[in-house]
């Protein structure tokens, strides 16, 4: 890193991490002076009670709020239209984005449409959308996206088949309230992905080609808390310690990849869930192997970094040695955490759309960051491999 290196940093205004934060939401809306929120949810967090938890808060502040809880998983921008409305139907003077990252992104989409012109289709990257709607109050209950912290969201097209970056100011949220006590009743194999989407924030984040010291040390304390733990609480969902270092290690690496991008994987990854709507954490853990050990050779010290990071490789192996470590730890993770395959779930995806998808990844931008810059047929190529 040079002198003349700027690294561009974006965060919330207010972080609270740890258990029981979340029950700190009305404190945190009256130090920002606020009292009507719209919460945006999805039935599920309706109907196992963890709205409850926020809403009776917020009640006994005596503070007025409503509920949009029509989010869907990877939501649409019919999803957002919707929400748009319950919005500008109210007098509302902040959102709560309560969930995982579907009901945070809806969340700050609907932010910023409320005072921006037209489609939410106009603004994708690598567009910057720096004019701001009202506050956005981030509240996750998966392990995962770390949208909570970052500057970006995601929305998939009706109109065509397609999963697009929103980036900018205005997709920041103003406080973020990180409460791993919600994790303990994720299932079994979103607890996976989701532990899998953060191992990959980190590792992209990590070897970006837009990566910067700051950066690095979110990534490289991500690493190992997911590591170590992910089977952990995988097979025990119970397990608030490895909850609680899960949920952690999600927000280092939504610090992480928000401010150093990510990479060739989610490029590849969006299209996946466009086309075949394979949630987003899952189709990142198909891949993760595969596109790291097309990359490696690109920049070996980076990636044996992270093998070191995770105890996958020792500081006496070479940097060859322990990519090759890294790749194998990461296709035995897959292994122990039941990933399927995407012909394993009967997605099948003939050469026009492989191609189709290669093309929409390179568009997303993502894939320039890589190390190794694929070509459309290089990613096809790593599309079949996976399949």
């Amino acid at each position: 890193m040079t002198l003349t290196t700027i690294g561009r940093v974006q965060s919330p205004r207010i972080i609270r991490i740890g258990g029981g934060a979340a029950l700190e939401v009305a404190q945190v809306l009256a130090q920002l002076g606020l009292s009507r929120p719209l919460i945006v949810t999805d039935k599920g967090l309706v109907e196992i009670g963890h709205l409850a938890c926020i809403t009776d808060v917020l009640d006994a502040a005596g503070m007025g709020w409503a509920v949009f809880d029509a989010v869907m998983p990877d939501p649409t921008d019919a999803c957002v239209d919707a929400g748009l409305a319950a919005f500008q139907g109210g007098n509302y003077d902040c959102i709560i984005g309560f969930g995982g990252g579907s009901p945070m992104d809806t969340a700050k989409a609907v932010s910023f449409m409320a005072v921006n012109p037209g489609h939410v289709r106009d603004y994708k990257a690598p567009a910057q959308i720096d004019r701001c709607g009202v506050p956005v109050i981030c509240i996750p209950t998966t392990g995962g996206t770390g949208s909570e912290l970052t500057r970006w969201c995601v929305i998939t097209d009706t109109k065509s088949p397609e999963k697009y970056n929103l980036s900018g100011l205005a997709c920041v949220a103003t406080a973020a309230l990180i409460d791993w006590t919600f994790t303990t009743t994720l299932p079994a194999r979103i607890t996976a992905d989701t532990a899998v989407d953060s191992l990959t924030h980190a590792i992209e984040a990590y070897v970006s080609r837009r990566a910067f010291p700051y950066t690095d040390g979110f990534a490289l304390s991500a690493m190992p808390l997911i590591a170590h733990n992910v089977r952990r609480a995988y097979a025990d969902p119970e397990d608030g310690d490895a909850r609680q270092a899960l949920m952690l290690a999600a927000s280092q690496a939504g610090m992480a990849f928000s401010n150093a991008s990510v990479a060739l994987v989610h490029g590849m990854s969006r299209p996946i869930g466009a086309h075949f709507h394979v949630a987003h954490g899952l189709s990142n853990a198909m891949l993760l192997p595969t596109v790291t050990g097309f990359s490696v050779q690109a920049a070996p010290a980076r990636y044996a970094d992270c093998a070191r990071a995770m105890k996958l490789a020792t500081q006496a192996d070479s940097d060859t040695l322990a990519c090759a470590k890294l790749v194998e730890g990461l296709t035995c993770l897959n292994a122990d955490l039941a990933v399927p395959t995407p012909s394993s779930l009967g997605h099948m995806a003939d050469e026009k759309m492989l191609r189709l998808m290669a093309r929409q990844a390179l568009a997303s931008g993502s894939p320039q960051n890589n190390p190794r810059s694929p070509t459309e047929a290089e990613i096809v190529a790593l599309y079949k491999e996976m399949w």
